[in-house]
């Protein structure tokens, strides 16, 4: 017998930025603890293949799947809620669609017909949604379309997931529509007119929302609920209120409160079990909400007006204050702010510096001076990706002697390339999807910080560069104490580096933040997190 993969389709209205990935990962929870196996994918209207090529002040962070693929953000959002890994085929794009459908084009699958956008481009969508259900027998697929109802480049989504309605038959497919409902605080109000609006054109779209689930400053009354219920076509028990909280992690229950899971499992005619207890969940956000000590880490990077862009790296601390039962007040600090002059009254308050990722040399020298601050301070470092690479060009030049020593990224005639360009990146031109993505394996030194915190010797994590340590200067650097701690066996690439004579310092080639979780925080930084506590007086 086929497996009978049922779908969800998470849908926006009013305005964007609402939440559809937290809403969509927080139902997707909620079904997974009745024992469904779940999976969630998003649709974005943007042009681009994928987020790679993207300015992070357009997109937020671009997040790298175990396969390689780099993706939404919001695909983080997923793998932190369900623990569970996403791959390429949960990120869909307007450019994969179109590059696919002109693909099939050039080599004469259409026979000759005029290529539309109907049907070709939305059968294209519809190929997608589905595979993702069949190809590993999920149970429940959530799928949400990125952007705003009523946006030209959602159109074709929208009528793609139209016809799968009418295609998959009337419980297999349930559609949940998220709206705002503003306050107008000079007449102390809730207006649901927004929301009407917003149904209109769902409606005009030949979409009738199963869900209303509105997001609201203040709490939806008895009349407001009744009122949208009225106008817009839906059950009173369908007007669900997702109310502004402290934190993401609290989604999950006020939507297991206002019963989302079971109506959407009634709509999908799928059994209900019991009530969910979630008591690891629970016991999370108890922690998260009653902390017992209180660190300052600075995070130092150079998009920092955009938190987005550093959003897995901000849950990771998250999941790690939790993990040692503190609170972590992450303090965003721009790169190019910091010079010498400043950096004593910049950083001084700190229990731990972060050097976060990124590309180009803009800011570059602020990176390599909180790293030597950390060096000289004493005071924990965590280097990620670029920050690694500014920890061994701090060291090479104020450690080794090497004055001018560099990134070639930055630099390309510097007379003493401690980064370097990797070999199989020599030659490549193309920008998108060609830098060395995914999870590759790492062997660990025993007598290392980096295994006091992982427990083991050979551990798999993702990357997303172009650059490594030239292997020229690995003996020089541990001639003077910065270790090469972890090696990438196959290829000979430096992934972890630390200081012999640090109490905590350690560089990263690696994004450890992709792996953290609500249930499994990453080990890396629980041990940072732990080793700037013990800063504390």
């Amino acid at each position: 017998m086929p497996h009978n993969t049922k779908y969800v389709f998470v849908t926006g209205g009013v305005t964007s930025s609402l939440g559809k990935g937290i809403i969509s990962a927080s139902l997707a929870k909620l079904l997974q603890s009745q024992g469904y196996s779940v999976t969630i994918q998003k649709l974005d209207p943007y042009i681009n293949v994928d987020p790679g090529t993207l300015n992070p002040y357009e997109h937020g962070e671009c997040y790298v799947t175990e396969d390689g693929a780099e993706t939404d953000l919001d695909l983080g959002h997923y793998e932190r809620f369900l623990n569970v890994y996403t791959t390429q085929a949960n990120n869909v794009t307007t450019g994969r669609i179109y590059q696919s459908v002109i693909n099939k084009e050039r080599r004469g699958e259409y026979l000759g017909k005029t290529v539309q956008v109907i049907p070709h481009i939305t059968d294209e969508i519809k190929r997608r949604i589905k595979l993702l259900g069949t190809k590993n027998k999920f149970d429940v697929v959530i799928t949400e379309i990125g952007g705003t109802v009523g946006d030209i480049e959602s159109l074709p989504y929208i009528e793609a997931v139209r016809q799968l309605k009418w295609e998959l038959g009337p419980t297999n497919s349930v559609f949940i529509h998220l709206t705002l409902v503003p306050y107008l605080s000079a007449s102390k109000e809730l207006k649901t007119k927004p929301t009407q609006h917003s149904v209109k054109v769902m409606l005009e779209n030949g979409i009738q929302p199963d869900v209303l689930v509105l997001r609201t400053e203040h709490p939806l009354t008895i009349d407001v609920r009744k009122k949208v219920a009225l106008f817009c076509n839906v059950g009173l028990e369908a007007v669900v209120e997702s109310i502004d909280v402290s934190t993401i992690y609290e989604v999950p229950l006020l939507m297991q409160e206002e019963k989302l899971d079971e109506f959407v499992l009634r709509k999908l005619n799928l059994p209900m079990g019991k009530a969910p207890e979630l008591k690891v969940w629970k016991q999370f956000i108890n922690k998260l909400k009653n902390p017992k000590k209180h660190i300052k880490i600075g995070l130092i990077g150079k998009y920092v007006e955009l938190p987005d862009a550093y959003k897995s790296i901000t849950e990771a601390i998250i999941h790690a204050g939790v993990s040692n039962e503190c609170k972590v007040d992450l303090v965003f600090i721009h790169s190019e702010e910091i010079v010498a002059d400043n950096i004593a009254e910049t950083l001084n308050d700190l229990q731990g510096i972060l050097v976060a990722p990124g590309f180009g040399h803009r800011g570059i020298e602020g990176k390599i001076l909180a790293a030597k601050y950390a060096r000289e301070q004493n005071i924990p470092f965590l280097g990620i990706c670029l920050g690694m690479q500014c920890a061994v060009i701090e060291f090479a030049r104020n450690v080794l002697g090497y004055k001018n020593a560099n990134s070639t990224e930055m630099v390309r005639s510097t007379p003493y390339p401690v980064i370097d360009l990797m070999e199989d990146q020599k030659g490549v031109t193309d920008k998108g999807g060609t830098m060395r993505l995914g999870a590759y394996p790492c062997r660990i030194n025993r007598s290392s910080k980096a295994f006091e915190a992982y427990k083991t010797q050979d551990i798999l994590e993702r990357h997303r560069h172009r650059f490594e340590l030239n292997n020229n200067y690995v003996e020089d650097l541990k001639k003077h104490g910065m270790i090469a701690t972890g090696i990438n066996l196959d290829t000979d690439l430096v992934e972890i580096v630390e200081l012999e004579s640090h109490p905590w310092f350690i560089g990263v080639q690696f994004h450890p933040e992709y792996k953290s979780t609500v249930i499994n925080p990453h080990p890396l930084f629980v041990a940072f997190v732990k080793a700037a506590l013990s800063l504390l007086k």
